[in-house]
């Protein structure tokens, strides 16, 4: 084998050979450093530190600031890409107006993430047995990194489509005969892993988040499986899974877990309210973990904050919003904008830099595609500046939710409207988003009918990585996206990287001009 092909294998590289802890726990961040798997897993404190590894990955922030949610919010209707050039993080550039390639976008960084996550959960599967430590902790250990594999392979496979299925860890000389799996094959995997983990008694149904904020429980699993049951279309099981984790009464909250929709929905996006009532499954970023330019990807802050901030903020009267000067990556469309301006989320969500402007309150410079609207709930706030040291943009504080309960009362609701179920619970939860919206102790029903649960899951979600899936979902891309160059049966999924076809197996997807 010639030693030059080895860099094509992004997804082989990611994970398999080395694993990277950079937190000491899901809280506290500590640099760990890289540390050989031939060497590792000798007690219960590396296998810990094995399992934090494949957490790490949930939050993937790739060297050139691509993350999932803001490739796919680059992708959306919603927002552009922004920056400061037509090829400024050209990886979102050529996702927001459909010119990527195999070779350009973001397919290189989500799918060497989706396979960083299950080759390390793969390895920690295979050497726990052989760990000396307690029998129910190992079992949970094993029990979660196996519903993480789910996880990232639910990402992989609604991003690809055609992926390879890979249960166990691969031998280096068995890298380049992997082939991919068919679809059906890929959700049944996911299906299983979780039903697997959810079979675990020691998985709790809830966590001290103190201590353990960010870690799987029995809810986060219940809607994780809801949500692969939605994308399959398998609307009654989809419902029962959510109805788990959303509880018997909408609105109150689920005594078994916890959850319970916030009064307040600007509260969701202040730094000091992480790990909240209605946080299902989160990701931790913190500004003490001295993340400097050496490493973007190192970095346990959140990258969001400083590249969707509006490129030279000044605030100019007192009372001005303290948004840090960013670099005005995924402005918000007009067109969201015009949908969300009388709606009272809009506050929260919109950070309207051209009325500022107007007014004398504050200063920017229009960058890239301006719209002078910016994704206010994620810029980042000078009163969140860095205490620990490193670079400042680089460890801003903020967390990000992957699933929150909002998120599960409308995807509930969706497929209890698409399944033919039962449609006074769908208004109950569609209502009681709805409602906690304005918050003025008024009941603010909406009609459990698809094109209202479309316009709320959109109000409420923006920014959050969301928007994209649900256009393809409800096959409705084409006609949202054809304006940007979304081309139909092709743009639904993402090429594969060219780099990982090159030596291999591996087959280009017939939508993307291959033969699988």
């Amino acid at each position: 084998m010639k030693k030059k092909n080895i860099k094509y294998l992004s997804f082989f590289l990611a994970g398999s050979l080395t694993l990277m802890a950079c937190k000491k726990s899901f809280l506290d961040v500590t640099p760990k450093g890289t540390n050989l798997e031939s060497n590792y897993y000798r007690n219960q404190t590396e296998a810990f530190n094995g399992l934090v590894a494949i957490y790490d990955v949930v939050g993937w922030q790739g060297g050139g600031f691509v993350t999932k949610e803001n490739a796919m919010d680059a992708g959306s209707d919603d927002h552009y890409a922004g920056g400061g050039n037509a090829t400024d993080i050209n990886d979102l550039q050529v996702f927001s107006n459909y010119t990527l390639s195999p070779s350009v976008g973001p397919s290189y960084e989500l799918w060497r993430a989706g396979f960083s996550g299950v080759f390390r959960a793969n390895v920690l599967i295979q050497k726990l047995p052989g760990v000396p430590m307690d029998a129910n902790l190992k079992s949970r250990y094993k029990s979660e990194a196996t519903a993480l594999r789910a996880y990232f392979y639910f990402d992989l496979v609604r991003l690809f489509k055609y992926v390879p299925l890979l249960t166990e860890s691969i031998p280096a000389d068995k890298i380049y005969d992997i082939e991919q799996a068919a679809p059906a094959a890929v959700y049944k995997q996911i299906e299983d892993d979780l039903k697997a983990a959810l079979a675990d008694n020691n998985i709790p149904d809830k966590v001290d988040v103190t201590v353990d904020g960010g870690r799987l429980t029995k809810g986060a699993l219940h809607a994780l499986l809801g949500k692969v049951y939605l994308y399959e279309q398998k609307w009654a099981e989809a419902a029962t899974e959510f109805k788990e984790v959303n509880g018997a009464t909408p609105g109150q909250e689920n005594s078994k877990y916890g959850y319970k929709l916030l009064s307040d929905f600007a509260s969701l996006w202040k730094t000091s309210n992480k790990f909240n009532s209605e946080s299902i499954l989160e990701v931790g970023h913190s500004s003490k973990s001295a993340g400097s330019w050496d490493c973007i990807a190192c970095t346990e802050g959140n990258v969001m904050n400083i590249i969707v901030g509006p490129r030279d903020y000044k605030a100019l009267k007192p009372g001005a919003p303290d948004y840090i000067s960013g670099y005005s990556f995924l402005p918000v469309t007009k067109n969201l904008f015009d949908a969300i301006h009388f709606d009272p989320r809009n506050k929260a969500t919109v950070a309207n830099l051209d009325s500022l402007k107007a007014n004398g309150i504050a200063d920017y410079t229009p960058a890239y595609m301006n719209t002078g609207y910016f994704l206010g709930k994620f810029a980042g706030r000078l009163s969140d500046k860095t205490t620990g040291g490193g670079a400042p943009e680089l460890n801003y504080p903020q967390n990000m939710y992957e699933v929150r309960l909002a998120d599960t009362y409308l995807m509930e609701a969706e497929a209890l409207i698409r399944g033919n179920g039962d449609l006074s619970r769908a208004t109950a939860l569609m209502t009681a988003v709805h409602t906690r919206a304005y918050n003025d102790g008024t009941t603010h029903n909406l009609a459990a009918t698809f094109e209202n649960l479309k316009r709320e899951r959109r109000l409420e979600l923006v920014g959050e990585g969301h928007r994209w899936f649900d256009l393809v979902r409800w096959g409705d891309a084409p006609a949202v996206l054809g304006s940007r160059g979304f081309k139909a049966n092709k743009n639904e999924i993402l090429p594969i990287p060219l780099n990982d076809l090159n030596n291999t197996k591996l087959k280009q997807a017939k939508e993307w001009g291959g033969t699988l």
